[in-house]
């Protein structure tokens, strides 16, 4: 900061140079701040220019170059469809606890009641459980509804988790994989990508597919039928 005592105007403090030029910055929260400092310092606020010579600033860029955005406030779509083409390889994390209903939305969705594997979910109608304006990002999204204080009352399925979402959807299905917010940081430091959506995306696949074929199993086949469990 650079401190403003001049004759003009009231004194105040100001950023140095452009730090704030850039459009898609947003004014950063204590969870914003927090989530950034589980990284190294030297991977932070890192800069890079468009074709235009525009200054874009990620909030985290790992040694692998994955760069990890952290959201808080509303993203207008066409924004969001910009950075993710923009930087490519990149991963969301959104507060989940920036709106009151979010969290209870989320809870109500009862994604724990069916998985597919442990820690794996599907759903067909992932808008019961998550916010709608983040439904069809190109780039995984982790949702975030504890914060760094877990909630009173908080169900033990949800404690220390962050909630991914895959980009696309599996025959109608949307997927979601929990993570540890723990295994997430530790991933995301030695990791390319740390969330690795094609090898889920080719599990769950499998798993459907074997599920059908179990649930199509003809009655003589000397297998029960509908409810035998498929190994994955």
């Amino acid at each position: 900061m650079i401190a403003k005592c001049g004759t003009q105007r009231v004194w105040h403090w100001a950023h140095h140079g452009n730090w704030n030029c850039d459009p898609w910055r947003e004014p950063e929260t204590l969870w914003h701040r927090s989530w950034k400092d589980q990284f190294p310092p030297e991977w932070q606020e890192i800069i890079r220019h468009d074709a235009n010579g525009e200054k874009r600033v990620a909030d985290v860029m790992t040694r692998q170059g994955q760069v990890i955005e952290f959201q808080h406030s509303h993203l207008p779509a066409q924004e969001r469809t910009a950075r993710e083409a923009f930087y490519r390889n990149m991963i969301w994390i959104v507060d989940g606890m920036r709106l009151k209903n979010d969290r209870k939305r989320f809870l109500a969705g009862n994604l724990f009641s069916v998985p597919l594997a442990k820690n794996l979910f599907i759903t067909r109608s992932p808008e019961r459980c998550l916010p709608a304006v983040w439904l069809n990002c190109t780039k995984p999204v982790l949702f975030d509804f504890e914060g760094f204080d877990v909630p009173d009352g908080s169900p033990r399925e949800m404690q220390g988790k962050l909630w991914c979402l895959l980009p696309g959807r599996i025959d109608g299905y949307a997927v979601l994989a929990a993570v540890s917010r723990s295994w997430f940081v530790d991933a995301a430091k030695v990791r390319e990508k740390t969330i690795p959506s094609d090898a889920i995306r080719w599990f769950v696949q499998r798993g459907l597919t074997a599920r059908r074929w179990n649930y199509a199993r003809p009655p003589h086949s000397g297998q029960p039928r509908g409810r035998r469990r498929a190994k994955y």
